[in-house]
């Protein structure tokens, strides 16, 4: 999957960077005070990151396509990270957040507990936030796009014990269309990575 946003890393810049997040990036940024460390996996364009810089968070990029990393520093003008997050040792970067935006659509079903959890080592053991956002596309089983890409869907039914299973409580749930006008449904968690509530 990779291979396709190496490939066409200006088309998907050009597709998504103009997208205005704060609809379903407001209930994330509620959980965060100006200041925090926010790590943005799967940052793409850096869209997502500039709209945190200017709440005043201190953003830092994760990215796998190197050619959007390289957009994405130019865009949001922070550090971006490349690497795999599948592979990555998450613990040495120490955040108060991460933003996994659609970041983790590719991802097998049966991976998604273990790459979670990998990421969100990510979050420092003395933050006070610990705070993670999570989106998905809602449906059933996996499927191919036009482009070649293979999405794995999700249902609450299932997600939701896997995300309990892991340690993380839900803060936030919502249910949302794409913002690019296709109609996909989407799901969309805040998350607190400690074990129990806040």
């Amino acid at each position: 999957m990779k291979d396709y946003y190496c490939r066409h890393y200006r088309d998907y810049y050009t597709e998504t960077a103009a997208i205005d997040p704060e609809p379903f990036l407001g209930p994330f940024a509620a959980h965060l005070v100006s200041g925090d460390r926010v790590l943005d996996v799967g940052c793409g364009s850096g869209r997502d990151l500039l709209w945190l810089k200017r709440q005043g968070m201190r953003v830092t990029g994760f990215e796998g396509s190197p050619g959007l990393a390289g957009l994405a520093r130019k865009h949001a003008d922070c550090r971006v990270v490349e690497g795999d997050f599948i592979s990555f040792d998450f613990a040495a970067l120490a955040v108060d957040a991460v933003l996994m935006c659609g970041a983790l659509v590719h991802v097998p079903h049966e991976l998604l507990s273990s790459v979670l959890g990998n990421i969100c080592r990510a979050l420092h053991i003395d933050s006070q936030r610990r705070i993670a956002y999570l989106s998905l596309k809602e449906g059933d089983g996996r499927r191919m796009d036009h482009r070649g890409r293979m999405f794995y869907d999700w249902r609450p039914a299932d997600l939701d014990p896997l995300l309990r299973d892991g340690g993380m409580t839900i803060l936030d749930f919502r249910r949302g269309a794409a913002a690019d006008g296709s109609g996909q449904p989407w799901l969309g968690y805040v998350l607190y990575c400690g074990g129990s509530g806040p």
